[in-house]
C-alpha cells in the first residue's frame, strides 16, 4: 500500500523535485574518493539498514533512486524488509542491499539522510493524528518545509496519517494579514482575488477576530482560517461558520492542546511542526560481508 502511495505521489512534477533533491545532494558529496581508493571498484558489500529507535519508516524507496543515480548501471541489488508506513523496533533490519563497496558507501549517508528525516516526520505526524483519534477533525501539514524537500517531507506525512495542505502558491489562494491590510478588508481582498482569475482557486482567509470570521463567511469563500485564538474563542468563531465553508484552526497548536483543539470539530487543524521541527529516526547502514 506505502509503495503505491510513493508511485502515485512521486509523479511529473513531484518526481521531478525529488531527483533533483538526490541530485544536488549526491553532487554536494563529490565522489567518495577515500571508498574508491580502500575498496577500488571489484570489491562487492553486502549490508543491512537497521532501525537504531522506535518509530513509523518513511522513504524507503528513495534508496534505489539514490543508488541508480551513483551507479546506473544496477550492478547491486535492494531487497526491502519492512515498507514504509511500518512501525519498526530497535534493531530491527528494514533493508538489505548488495553490490560493489564504492557504490554503497557513496550512497549511504544521502540515503539515510532522506530516509532518517523523512522517517522523523512521519513518526511526528502519527503521534499528532493518534490525539485526533475519535474527532472529525484531519490533521494538515504547512509549507514550513525545507528548501528543495517539500514534495518527499508532503509524502511523509501522508504516510504518518496527516493531509497535505497546498502544494504551492496557486493551488489554493491564502489571504493572510499583509493581503488583507494591503487591499484594505477581506470583503476587498477576495473581490480583487475573484476578478483576477476566472475561474478562481479556492480561497482561504485567514481570520484573527470574530468581526473578521463574519466578514469572510459572509463572502462564502472555501475556507476559512482561525488564526492563534484561544479555545474558547475558536469555539465562537465555528458557531459563526455556516455549512459548506471549511474551517481550519491554525498555531499555537502542539501535542499538548490538539486534542482539545480536535473536540471542538474544525475540519482541518494544521502543524508547522510536522516538517520543520520533527527530530530525526535513528537508522544506520550496518556492513554484513565484503568479497
Amino acid at each position: 500500500m506505502s509503495h503505491n502511495l510513493f508511485d502515485t505521489f512521486f509523479r511529473g512534477q513531484a518526481r521531478e523535485f525529488l531527483v533533483a533533491a538526490i541530485r544536488s545532494a549526491l553532487a554536494e558529496d563529490g565522489p567518495d574518493l577515500t571508498s574508491v581508493a580502500v575498496f577500488g571498484q571489484d570489491v562487492v558489500m553486502r549490508a543491512s539498514i537497521v532501525a537504531k529507535e522506535p518509530g513509523i519508516l518513511a522513504g524507503l524507496p528513495i534508496v534505489p533512486l539514490v543508488l541508480a543515480d551513483v551507479e546506473p548501471q544496477g550492478n547491486w541489488i535492494v531487497e526491502n524488509a519492512a515498507s514504509d508506513g511500518q512501525s519498526v523496533e530497535p534493531g530491527q533490519t528494514v533493508a538489505r542491499l548488495c553490490g560493489p563497496a564504492a557504490v554503497l558507501l557513496r550512497a549511504e549517508r544521502i540515503a539515510l539522510n532522506f530516509i532518517c528525516h523523512l522517517s522523523g516526520i512521519a513518526t511526528a505526524t502519527a503521534s499528532y493524528a493518534q490525539r485526533l483519534s475519535g474527532t472529525r477533525t484531519r490533521l494538515l501539514d504547512t509549507r514550513k518545509t525545507l528548501p528543495g524537500l517539500r514534495y518527499p517531507e508532503k509524502y511523509a506525512v501522508r504516510i504518518g496519517g496527516g493531509l497535505n495542505h497546498r502544494m504551492n502558491l496557486f493551488e489554493m489562494l491564502m489571504l493572510k494579514d499583509n493581503h488583507i491590510d494591503r487591499a484594505g478588508s477581506i470583503t476587498e481582498a477576495v473581490k480583487i482575488l475573484r476578478a483576477a482569475y476566472k475561474p478562481c482557486p479556492p480561497i482561504e482567509v485567514e481570520c484573527r477576530t470574530l468581526d473578521e470570521v463574519r466578514e469572510a463567511a459572509s463572502l462564502r469563500v472555501e475556507r476559512i482560517m482561525l488564526d492563534n485564538m484561544d479555545l474558547a474563542t475558536m469555539e465562537k468563531a465555528l458557531a459563526l461558520v455556516p455549512s459548506g465553508i471549511e474551517t481550519e484552526v491554525s498555531g499555537g497548536v502542539n501535542l499538548e492542546t490538539i486534542s482539545a483543539i480536535g473536540k471542538l470539530g474544525p475540519d482541518f487543524v494544521s502543524v508547522g511542526a510536522l516538517t520543520h521541527s520533527a527530530k530525526a529516526l535513528d537508522l544506520s547502514m550496518r556492513v554484513l560481508a565484503i568479497s
